[in-house]
């Protein structure tokens, strides 16, 4: 019986090649889209998931209760203090509790041989708590503070091989270090991946890295990790610590009470934009975002299928009606129809993974992942069946249930079949399809113009020209002056200034300030520390005062203030006005010597931050780890001009190479998950738009072959190729203006819900809505006018010589 269903199946589609064409091919790129989004989900679902521990890993944050107009915020960063403390008081509920550095860039080096490499300071029992798979050495290589555990790529970059136990390494040309472990590579779907080395916290305090803050509750600039025993949860080791900073900081911190919060890693990667205490959102919404419109997408190929199958019911209806008449019963029909619908749906299955093969590079590639079909995996084969089955037997369910329903009477008397009752059913979802369509290519469009809007916005220096470069080692800063007079006298380059963060990123966010009317609990401002020359080469502009000068020794205890300080601060006359800041357990008095306009430092889509620009003294140099921003020269060729700078710089600095960043470059960066979201949006919504025509394409088909004699007696009685091009097109166009109507204020709705997670946003014009419903309009038109226009111009004798 099955048998004979797939032959005569098979039959219907080898006779119907252009109907079948169209169903399979509609599938199967739905299909696809629904096969690659549910691999991108997978890929941010199990996110970290390759560590041992990862539901009882987490970092340690802070919240803070700022009062009057800054509001909550959050700190990412600890002091150093905080790791023992924890460990002492509340070691019982922790197997590990680990402090570490940021994450840092160094030279390592062996022979001739120097590469860059991404890595931390951590303290001993990392490798234990992120489970490193050792290929060499132990995982107690950091017990040795001139220790290093290196991951498989750095040991083959260094020295062609991962057998590297007891070589020497050389770290940014002054600290000669053991390698004590080689660990296999973090995956690239994990936190950590970008982890090249494993330095000894014990380093870090011999070098002064941590500024000689192990006693100071003030300072936080590094990261407090946890692992928690399986014999707790979060939310008890949360609510056991949350008070600790609360009795160990100043009295005037104290009363914005700080509370810890613990950030399990099972939350990393998808809920890292914390929006109150203990709420966060993040990558999840668009997880979610990509689910529903993978299931959309899929929607509108299934749709298909079904009002292709119902539209040319009349051409079934007499096989239907002979079928019952000779005994078939409709459980027999529907098994029919569900074959049919099995067989097409494992057809398009299997060009499913042809294009989902071929689109996989392009997707990883806007995507940003290294994701691969699991051609191997019986559970992807068992996800990939029954997805043939759900999909069959949902887009096959309208066509079985509703051809089966015929009565053998009326259908071979001619009076079923294209009734009005099957017709509504297919209007209904052809305005779903379209519906769907056009509420994503708004969206699209609402997404570009938001990425346009960042874009366009002013920064409040100018980018172009301006390069810089980081100086892991101390040389560059101890030769400073004498490079700058280099590459200036050389007229490479026209400014150049030390900063301790990038013109891209303020970095520091610091409380502990004071000033004439200031209230207890006011929250942190951006800091940035920086050389004189800074303002010059960024090109500030100033509303008032003046920049940082080696001319007045007063300066090493002044800062400037950009507008939204002043304004933060309700200062009436900046210039002049002293403020109070308790750094590193010390308290000083800076004057305030001018205010510039703000620069746009962080996200293009939020305001910009309360930023105070202090002279750097040397403090942060002196381990390396600065910047160095220099301006070229527009009259220089741009490839000159760096190789100039390189050659002046492993002048001073031999030991390390010259990278740099154009500042441009790193601040498109910004807008990265935007267009991420756009460009795939606009990909899906092309091919949600591509479906539907291809719906339309077969229905306008089925219509104008279904109206043959009616379209030629038209002609006959004098009707224009105009008239009926407007008769058969009318349907469809009545269908999307439905559609629109529908569309429009669910786009509406849903967009501007996405525009609030921006503070500084575009606003939803009219003509976006008009574009989207007029585009789809036209893209319809398109598509039926070929058939239309078609049946239109055929010789009506044709249809009518059997009359």
């Amino acid at each position: 019986m099955i048998r004979s269903y797939l032959t005569i199946a098979w039959r219907n589609l080898v006779k119907n090649k252009g109907y079948a064409l169209i169903n399979i091919g509609g599938l199967a790129t739905g299909m696809a889209v629904a096969i690659l989004i549910g691999l991108y989900i997978v890929d941010e679902l199990s996110w970290n998931k390759n560590f041992k521990h990862y539901d009882r890993i987490a970092r340690v944050l802070v919240n803070v209760n700022g009062e009057n107009s800054s509001g909550w915020y959050q700190q990412w960063g600890t002091a150093t203090p905080l790791a023992p403390e924890i460990r002492a008081t509340y070691g019982s509920d922790f197997d590990h509790v680990l402090l570490s550095s940021q994450g840092m860039t160094a030279i390592l080096s062996s022979g001739d041989t120097k590469v860059s490499q991404d890595g931390y300071y951590f303290e001993p029992g990392v490798a234990d708590m992120l489970s490193f798979e050792m290929i060499r050495g132990s995982r107690d290589g950091l017990r040795n503070p001139e220790s290093i555990m290196l991951s498989e790529s750095a040991a083959k970059s260094l020295f062609g091989s991962d057998d590297v136990l007891n070589k020497t390494v050389r770290m940014d040309g002054q600290t000669d270090l053991i390698v004590t472990g080689v660990y296999r590579d973090i995956p690239a779907h994990a936190d950590f991946n970008d982890m090249r080395f494993v330095l000894p916290w014990q380093l870090a305090v011999q070098k002064n890295f941590n500024n000689n803050n192990g006693n100071q509750w003030d300072h936080n600039g590094f990261i407090t990790w946890v692992q928690i025993t399986d014999k707790t949860d979060m939310a008890t080791a949360t609510s056991r610590i949350k008070d600790v900073m609360l009795k160990r900081v100043d009295t005037e911190f104290a009363k914005s009470k700080p509370q810890l919060y613990l950030h399990p890693m099972s939350r990393w990667r998808l809920y890292s934009d914390f929006e109150s205490p203990g709420y966060a959102s993040g990558r999840i919404r668009f997880v979610r975002l990509y689910g529903i419109i993978g299931c959309f997408v899929l929607m509108l190929a299934c749709i298909n299928f079904m009002n292709l199958a119902t539209a040319r019911s009349e051409k079934r209806a007499k096989e239907v009606g002979i079928r019952k008449s000779i005994g078939s019963a409709r459980k027999q029909l529907v098994s029919q129809f569900f074959s049919e619908s099995l067989l097409v749906t494992l057809l398009a299955f299997c060009f499913t993974l042809v294009l989902s093969q071929l689109a996989l590079p392009l997707f990883n590639t806007v995507a940003e992942k290294q994701m691969q079909i699991p051609w191997n995996s019986a559970t992807f084969w068992l996800a990939g069946l029954t997805f043939v089955a759900f999909t069959g037997l949902c887009a096959g369910s309208y066509p079985a249930l509703y051809l089966s329903s015929f009565q053998p009477a009326k259908v071979l008397k001619g009076t079923s079949g294209s009734s009005r009752s099957g017709a509504l059913p297919r209007k209904v979802l052809v305005v779903l399809q379209f519906s769907v369509s056009i509420t994503l290519v708004i969206g699209v469009i609402v997404v570009f113009r938001q990425i346009e809007f960042g874009k366009s916005r002013s920064l409040g220096y100018n980018q172009e020209g301006l390069i810089y470069s980081s100086t892991p080692t101390r040389e560059i800063h101890n030769h400073y002056d004498a490079l700058r007079h280099e590459l200036l006298g050389s007229g490479v380059v026209v400014s150049m200034a030390e900063s301790v963060n990038t013109p891209t990123n303020v970095g520091f966010h610091i409380g502990g300030y004071e000033w004439e009317g200031a209230s207890p609990g006011e929250g942190g401002f951006g800091t940035a520390w920086v050389s004189p020359d800074f303002g010059k080469t960024m090109g500030w502009n100033f509303v008032e005062g003046r920049d940082f000068s080696h001319e007045f020794a007063s300066d090493s205890n002044a800062m400037i203030l950009n507008e939204s300080a002043v304004k933060f601060m309700h200062l009436k006359n900046p210039v002049g006005q002293t403020v109070k800041s308790t750094i590193f357990d010390k308290t000083t008095s800076y004057t305030v010597i001018g205010v510039i306009r703000d620069m746009l430092q962080e996200s293009p889509f939020e305001p910009v931050g309360k930023t105070i620009y202090m002279f750097d003294k040397g403090m942060w140099s002196k381990n390396g780890g600065t910047l160095v921003n220099l301006r070229i020269n527009p009259a220089v060729n741009t490839r000159e001009a760096l190789n100039e700078i390189e050659r002046a710089w492993k002048k001073y600095d031999p030991s390390s190479p010259f990278e740099y960043t154009f500042v441009d470059a790193d601040y498109a960066r910004k807008f990265r998950e935007e267009e991420r979201i756009g460009k795939l949006a606009f990909a899906f919504a092309a091919i949600a738009i591509v479906i539907s025509c291809l719906g339309i394409l077969g229905l306008a088909s089925y219509m104008a072959e279904q109206r043959t004699r009616e379209i030629g007696i038209r002609k006959v009685l004098g009707a224009t190729v105009a008239n009926l091009w407007a008769m058969l097109s009318k349907d469809f166009v009545v269908l999307v203006l439905i559609s629109s109507a529908i569309a429009i204020p669910v786009a509406w709705y849903f967009m501007n819900n996405w525009l609030q997670n921006y503070s500084y946003r575009t606003n939803l014009s009219w003509y976006i809505f008009a574009a989207a419903g007029m585009g789809s309009l036209i893209i319809t038109l398109l598509t039926v006018s070929y058939q239309a226009i078609k049946a239109a111009i055929a010789n009506p004798v044709r249809s009518l010589r059997s009359e």
